[in-house]
């Protein structure tokens, strides 16, 4: 099918990065919204963390599979219905009135957001030649960029204005629109599949990755709340996790039909790629997770100030993507720009470790423009990447893994993060109390001077005493998360560093040639 032009591209383009947007900002919207639900439907807050990671456990799963579900049933066929049942479990979802209901529905709103994400990138990448695919590559990396972010954002803006519901109704009119314009501007003959005549259903693989890829995304959401392996139940998760992706790439590696065609993972290119890109989804999500933590927890910042302190820096840098997706359409090799992008991004890693404990709500305004720049110079290549090299047929599976590896990377990193502060917290907070002196001149000055400043506002000299004591152990408190926090920063540095000199291993494609770019546009 030859590329779209003019009003319909453009139609494409809007409907395409909108769904994904919607889908990503889907994934944080919520978790500014936590405490406010757990009033709501009168449960604990660990017990109300089950609707993000019912969303996301759906959306690992369906993600590997979007490339057979689209090949089976049509491509527009499937990314209609995905977002006619995401738009309907979004409603459903507002309309909860127990923990039950609503987790239940975050599940199934996940698996049909989990199909936007792939069959968006696949549906725009048909609306442009091959040669201009870069471009493409750049609007949809402003969707994956643009949603972390806007989430916790548009979360804390709607908790302090109105109530949770709310948070899951806009995305009503968005999917109505999106789906409308979706069945007018899509032809039927992109990825309009083999047939169910044609394929065989691979149920044994697609259990074993339920299995194996669930129970995975269960144990790095949850592995912290339950205290890893002294929980029985994450011990078995994480036995039927390891047998059931084992199972799963042994059995796929050996049928004719496979759900998730892993033997793509075979081309070098896209085996490095999948790496740098689990790395880039580790960084993207664990910065997103780390600051506003930090924000809030050390810095004051309410729920939507902690989304507006991001909000600035990562525009300006979501403004690069179409520049660096021009510039490779021209024929400008991306591996530079993953060099500089994993660059950049450790050197806003480092930078935020060495924030000193007074900083001020603008301080990481240069660090976070820092990071938005890093992203954006890695994201867009590595997208593009993901496809370089491989036969046209094998382009929905090479998409599919690579953007699953990008959810692992990111639950990897949140998961790793969450570990991290806990074991540094608690180092920083024995070695603050064992280097503070408790009956040395300095000590009792300073215990007698908050005394008094608490007594002269309260007037009860006993109760002053009993409250300086509790504030001088939250400053500890605080300073021992503080520098918890900077230690992760360094570690997220770390990992974008090591994995730098992989990027010699990921070939470039300056030019397909004629044939191979009309087969290109066929097969999207």
């Amino acid at each position: 099918m030859a590329a779209l032009k003019g009003f319909a591209r453009t139609i494409i383009v809007i409907t395409t990065v909108s769904a994904a947007i919607m889908e990503l900002i889907d994934t944080s919207i919520v978790n500014v919204a936590l405490n406010d639900i757990s009033g709501s439907l009168g449960v604990s807050i660990e017990d109300v963390s089950w609707v993000i990671t019912s969303y996301a456990i759906a959306n690992v799963i369906i993600i590997p599979l979007t490339g057979f579900l689209a090949e089976y049933f049509g491509r527009k066929n499937y990314y209609i219905v995905s977002m006619i049942i995401f738009t309907a479990a979004s409603y459903l979802c507002g309309q909860s009135d127990s923990l039950f209901e609503l987790i239940l529905w975050r599940f199934v709103q996940g698996i049909g957001g989990g199909a936007l994400l792939s069959t968006s990138q696949a549906i725009l990448f048909d609306a442009f030649e091959p040669k201009d695919r870069p471009m493409a590559a750049g609007l949809f990396g402003m969707g994956i960029v643009l949603g972390p972010t806007l989430g916790p954002t548009l979360g804390g803006w709607i908790i302090e204005h109105n109530s949770w519901p709310l948070i899951f109704m806009i995305n009503i009119p968005i999917g109505i629109i999106a789906t409308f314009l979706s069945f007018t501007f899509i032809d039927k003959k992109v990825g309009e599949g083999k047939g169910k005549d044609a394929i065989k259903i691979d149920y044994t693989g697609i259990m074993l990755l339920m299995a194996g890829i669930g129970c995975l995304q269960y144990v790095l959401e949850r592995g912290e709340s339950e205290e890893w392996f002294n929980s029985e139940t994450i011990r078995y998760c994480s036995g039927i996790a390891v047998i059931g992706l084992v199972s799963f790439i042994l059995y796929e590696l050996n049928i004719k039909q496979p759900a998730v065609n892993l033997r793509v993972l075979k081309n070098r290119n896209l085996a490095f790629t999948t790496i740098f890109t689990f790395v880039a989804g580790f960084g993207l999500f664990t910065s997103v997770f780390i600051y506003p933590v930090l924000a809030q927890r050390i810095m004051g910042y309410t729920a939507f100030e902690t989304g507006i302190s991001l909000l600035p820096p990562t525009l300006a840098g979501v403004i690069m993507m179409p520049i660096i997706g021009k510039l490779m359409s021209k024929g400008v090799s991306p591996i530079p720009f993953v060099i500089v992008g994993f660059s950049l991004f450790a050197v806003y890693a480092f930078y935020s470790a060495n924030m000193p404990l007074d900083a001020g709500k603008w301080d990481f305004f240069w660090p976070l423009l820092i990071r938005a720049f890093g992203i954006s110079m890695s994201q867009l290549p590595l997208i593009n990447q993901a496809v370089v090299g491989l036969a046209p047929k094998d382009y929905a599976a090479g998409i599919s893994l690579n953007n699953m590896i990008r959810q692992l990377g990111g639950a990897f990193g949140i998961a790793m993060a969450n570990n991290y502060v806990a074991k540094q917290y608690f180092q920083h907070r024995t070695n603050l109390i064992a280097n503070m002196p408790s009956d040395g001149a300095q000590w009792h000055e300073r215990v007698t001077a908050v005394t008094q400043g608490i007594a002269s506002k309260t007037g009860d000299l006993h109760g002053a005493t009993q409250r300086a004591y509790k504030m001088i152990d939250m400053s500890v408190d605080r300073q021992a998360y503080y520098l918890s926090y900077l230690d992760t920063f360094r570690l997220v540095g770390i990992f974008f560093i090591v994995v730098i000199p992989l990027v010699f291993f990921l070939r470039t494609s300056k030019k397909m040639d004629k044939a191979a770019a009309d087969a290109a546009a066929e097969a999207h």
